[in-house]
This record gives structure tokens, C-alpha cells and sequence, in this order.
């Protein structure tokens, strides 16, 4: 366990809304799963499926639903949401480190470069010129901001974070290792035997309360922007194309790649390795289901999935055309089949 901030269950009800059962002068330094807690640690239940684990907890005391309480033998914080309520007790036993500021002796900064005093700019850092970097930004190891680049206030790049040219980045923003904002896009236009690239002239505007995942990509707009709005989240490993909107609200797990020119609504969440081909609407409130690929738009909200595996594409688009009509063709066989069944028992002779 990686211990915290001792805190009293008292201050964590408090802080998180939730309704105490226990001592409020217990304390707790750390979190750990329900099978592995040890004194001094706060757990949480909120997947039925580690229920059988409540028993035996070793924890101080575990976040839980009202349903749960009963059956806990330890202190519990009882809350409607024990997922958010441990996220937030989480985030208080864990805060984020603060960094005195500072510019690092090895860190390379322009003169034109605009730096708030307050900010930190870490060993072997590029800031190029013209650079915007707000209050209390944490610019980790290596990283390098090009030209143009504007950062918000308290926001956070890991280590070996680029920033490329014009890219702009909102307030209290995560990005972590690895992860490259402002690429060129994948433009390029067929001439004879070889492709000639088109210049990338757009931006990238990331919004504020925005996370990025290690080793994500979002290109740069190849005319307007690529937008990434207010309170998204992009998991690991995904890669976001030129002109994408991403709602504010969003969720993107790993793996997932969306082409170039494809809007997506407010609140959406697309799983993990889900594909989205290019120039596409999707709608507020959608949820795609892993392993999802789109392939045109989806304007209303609910949950989609699917994916077949690929064919020559005229074949491909005739069964895709024929799968929309299953359930339909489904209807009518059963149908039939009741039919023949009924003419099949009119023609049955009477008698033994």
C-alpha cells in the first residue's frame, strides 16, 4: 500500500456526503481492494461481484451502499454512489504533490517564452518561443512545448509530453507520459505513383478539466481545429484524427481510434478499441460497446455495438444491409413456420 495523508473517517463523511457507522476518530492512510485491506486502510464495494470479499476485510472501514451495510463486520461510509464517494475520499487521502516553482539549470526555455512565476518547468524541458504557460503548471522531464502554445492554469504535463505548434490546452489539464498534441494529421493527396502531403494548418484547442491518457495522439486540424472539450477523458494508446470533436462529458477507453472529421456529442463514452471512421455524427448520450465498429452516423442516444469480420467490400456491404433486417426476416420465418404448421395439422387424416 502506498500510504497518504491520515485522515479521520469523521472529516471523510463529512467531505464525501456519506453517512457514518462507526468511530469518526478511526483513521484511515491508504485505500486497498476489499481481499487485501489491512488495518489503516479504506476499501469501498460498489460490483456485487466482490461482495463475498466484505466478510473477511481486513480494512478499517469500506465504502458502501445502504444494501451492504448490514453485512459489514468494520466501520462503513455509506453512500447512493460508493464508487464516487471512494474517488473523492481517494483524491483526499492522495492529493497531488505540489512543486515548488522553479525553471530546472537543464530546462531550455526561449526568451519570448511568457512563464508564470509560479509554474514549473522541469529537467530537460523545451519551451519554444511565444509560449503561454499559467499558474502553477507542472511541465514534467523532457517534455517540449512548441511555438505558439498556450497553457492554462494548475494544469499537468507528465514526462516526454509534446505539444506541437499553436496548440492550445485549458485549465486544470492532465496529460500524461508519452501522449503528443498537435501532430499533422493524416492528409495526403494521391499524385501519380506517390502521396504528397497537405499542410496540417489547423490547431488543437483542449478544453478545460480535460484528462489524457500515456502514449494518446490527437491531431492537429487540417484547416479549423481539433477540439477536445470541457471535462472529456481519453484513456491510453488512443488516437484522435484532424477536425474530431469530442463532447464536453465524453469518455474514450484505450485503443480506440476516431477519423478524421467525426463529431461526438456531449456525454458520451465509447469502450475500449472501438473504431469511428471519418466525417461521421454521433449524438449526445451514446455509449459504444467495446470492439465497436461505426460506420455511419448515430444522431440519437442509447447503446450501440458490433463488428463483423472483414470481407471484399461489395460482399460486405450487402451483408451489412441484409444483418439490419435479421430481426424482420426472423418475424416472417416464424410466421411461415406457423402457417405450414397449421396447413401440416389440417391435413393430418382423422383417426388412429
Amino acid at each position: 500500500m502506498i500510504e497518504g495523508r491520515g485522515v479521520t473517517l469523521g472529516e471523510l463523511a463529512e467531505r464525501t456526503g456519506a453517512r457514518l457507522l462507526g468511530d469518526p476518530q478511526a483513521r484511515v492512510q491508504g485505500v486497498a481492494p476489499l481481499e487485501h485491506a489491512l488495518p489503516g486502510t479504506l476499501s469501498f464495494l460498489s460490483n456485487k461481484k466482490y461482495r463475498r470479499y466484505l466478510g473477511g476485510t481486513g480494512a478499517t472501514a469500506v465504502v458502501l451502499a445502504e444494501g451492504d451495510a448490514p453485512a459489514c463486520p468494520v466501520a462503513a461510509l455509506v453512500s447512493s454512489n460508493p464508487y464516487l464517494a471512494y474517488a473523492q475520499a481517494a483524491r483526499i487521502l492522495y492529493p497531488r504533490g505540489e512543486r515548488p516553482p522553479g525553471v530546472h539549470p537543464s530546462a531550455v526555455v526561449d526568451p519570448t517564452a511568457q512563464v508564470d512565476a509560479g509554474a514549473w518547468i522541469g529537467p530537460l524541458a523545451v519551451i519554444e518561443a511565444r509560449v503561454r504557460i499559467g499558474a502553477r503548471v507542472v511541465i514534467g522531464p523532457a517534455c517540449v512545448v512548441e511555438s505558439g502554445c498556450e497553457i492554462g492554469a494548475d494544469s499537468h504535463l507528465g514526462a516526454h509530453v509534446t505539444l506541437c505548434r499553436d496548440t492550445l490546452v485549458g485549465c486544470r489539464v492532465s496529460i500524461q507520459p508519452g501522449a503528443v498534441v498537435g501532430s499533422d494529421g493524416f492528409g495526403f493527396a494521391r499524385e501519380g505513383g506517390h502521396w504528397l502531403r497537405i499542410p496540417q494548418i489547423g490547431r488543437v484547442r483542449i478544453g478545460n478539466d480535460v484528462e489524457t491518457g500515456a502514449n494518446t495522439t490527437v491531431d492537429r486540424g487540417a484547416l479549423g481545429d481539433t477540439v477536445i472539450a470541457d471535462g472529456a477523458i481519453l484513456d491510453n494508446l488512443i488516437q484522435i484524427g484532424h477536425n474530431v470533436l469530442l463532447g464536453e462529458g465524453s469518455a474514450v477507453a484505450a485503443c480506440t481510434g476516431i477519423s478524421g472529421s467525426t463529431r461526438i456529442g456531449r456525454d458520451c463514452i465509447l469502450a475500449g478499441d472501438v473504431g469511428v471512421a471519418g466525417h461521421l455524427e454521433i449524438g449526445d448520450g451514446v455509449f459504444l460497446a467495446a470492439g465497436s465498429r461505426v460506420s455511419r452516423d448515430l444522431r440519437g442516444p442509447g447503446s450501440y455495438g458490433g463488428v463483423l469480420p472483414v470481407d471484399p467490400e461489395p460482399l460486405w456491404r450487402r451483408n451489412i444491409t441484409r444483418l439490419r433486417h435479421l430481426d424482420e426476416l426472423a418475424r416472417r420465418v416464424r410466421q411461415l413456420e406457423r402457417r405450414i404448421e397449421g396447413v401440416t395439422r389440417g391435413a393430418e387424416p382423422e383417426g388412429g
